[in-house]
C-alpha cells in the first residue's frame, strides 16, 4: 500500500512539474517595423505612437523582438515603457547612435546574452556605415546569442532590414546572411527575423529558402499548424490598396525549433491611429 501511494505521489509530481514547464520552453517571438520618427506621419508620428507600439509587445507576451526602422530615442521610449527588457543594436550611420538600429529587445530576467554583434550588408560587411551593391540606404544585421534561463537552451537571434530599392542588393544581402550564419551560428538554432521588402516570390527570399541549400532558412508563416491575421504586412497607415499588399516582413528558422502558431497583427484604434505603417507578426516556437 505504501508503495503504490509513493508511487502515485511520486508520478503526480513528475506530471505537475512536466506541466509547469512547459509554458516556459514557448518562445513569443515577433519582428516589428516601428517606422521611424518622422513629423510627415502627421497624427500617425511616433509620439502618438509609441505607447501603443509597447503596448503592443507587452500585451502579446513577447519574449523576444527584432524591430527595424528604430532611431536611438525610440529605442529609448520603448526601454522606458517596457522596462522589463534589454536591448542589442547599433545605428547604422556609425555603429553607434545615429541612424535607424535594426534592434533586438528582450526579455532580461529569461535570457542571458552570450555573444553578440552588428554586421553591414555590404561587400565589406565589417565597415561601418557603407551602401551596399545598388542599396539606397546603409542596411545592417544585428544578432546575439541567447541562453533560455527557463530551458538552459541557446540559440541565435539574428534581425535585419533589406533595402527598399535595390534589387541587387536584396538579392546579394540574401547570400551574405546565408553565409554569416554558417559562419557564426554553424549547427545552432537560428531565429531570424525582419523587414525584408520583398514578397515571397522574389529572389531574396526565394534564396533564403531555398531547399536545394542546405544552410536554408524556413518560414515560419509556411510551417504553422496555426495562422492568424491578414496576408500581408505593409500598408502604409492603411494607404496601400488591399489588393496590393503582401508580406514582407518574415519570421525565419533554422535547426531544432518547431512553429506552433502564426499571426499578423492588425490593430486600429477608434481614432484611426495604427501601430505602425507594418504589421507586427508574431509567432511562437519551441526550441528543442
Amino acid at each position: 500500500m505504501n508503495t503504490i501511494r509513493f508511487f502515485l505521489i511520486s508520478l503526480t509530481v513528475t506530471v505537475v512539474m512536466s506541466c509547469a514547464g512547459q509554458p516556459a520552453s514557448k518562445l513569443n517571438v515577433m519582428t516589428f517595423n516601428i517606422r521611424l520618427d518622422t513629423a510627415v506621419d502627421s497624427l500617425n508620428a511616433w509620439s502618438y505612437r509609441k505607447e501603443f507600439a509597447a503596448a503592443c509587445i507587452d500585451f502579446y507576451e513577447t519574449d523576444i523582438v527584432g524591430l527595424q526602422e528604430v532611431l536611438h530615442h525610440q529605442l529609448e521610449d520603448l526601454k522606458h515603457y517596457l522596462p522589463g527588457y534589454e536591448a542589442l543594436g547599433v545605428g547604422r550611420f556609425d555603429g553607434k547612435t545615429k541612424g535607424e538600429y535594426s534592434a533586438i529587445m528582450y526579455r532580461k530576467d529569461r535570457f542571458d546574452v552570450l555573444e553578440s554583434a552588428t554586421f553591414w550588408l555590404s561587400e565589406n560587411p565589417e565597415a561601418v556605415g557603407v551602401k551596399g551593391w545598388d542599396a539606397a540606404c546603409e542596411r545592417v544585421v544585428t544578432w546575439g546569442h541567447f541562453k533560455d534561463r527557463h530551458t538552459g537552451k541557446d540559440f541565435y537571434f539574428v534581425n535585419t532590414h533589406f533595402d527598399h530599392i535595390g534589387q541587387v542588393a536584396r538579392r546579394e544581402s540574401s547570400k551574405l546572411l546565408l553565409s554569416k550564419l554558417k559562419e557564426t551560428v554553424k549547427d545552432k538554432p537560428v531565429i531570424v527575423t525582419g523587414d525584408f521588402n520583398s514578397v515571397s516570390t522574389n529572389e531574396a527570399i526565394k534564396t533564403l529558402t531555398d531547399k536545394s541549400n542546405p544552410e536554408h532558412l524556413s518560414n515560419t508563416y509556411d510551417l504553422s499548424p496555426l495562422r492568424y491575421g491578414p496576408d500581408w504586412s505593409f500598408h502604409g497607415f492603411g494607404k496601400v490598396p488591399l489588393a496590393k499588399r503582401g508580406i514582407i516582413d518574415y519570421i525565419f528558422i533554422r535547426g531544432n525549433i518547431k512553429t506552433s502558431r502564426h499571426g499578423i497583427i492588425y490593430d486600429v484604434k477608434d481614432n484611426g491611429l495604427y501601430l505602425s505603417d507594418h504589421n507586427p507578426v508574431l509567432c511562437t516556437l519551441i526550441v528543442e
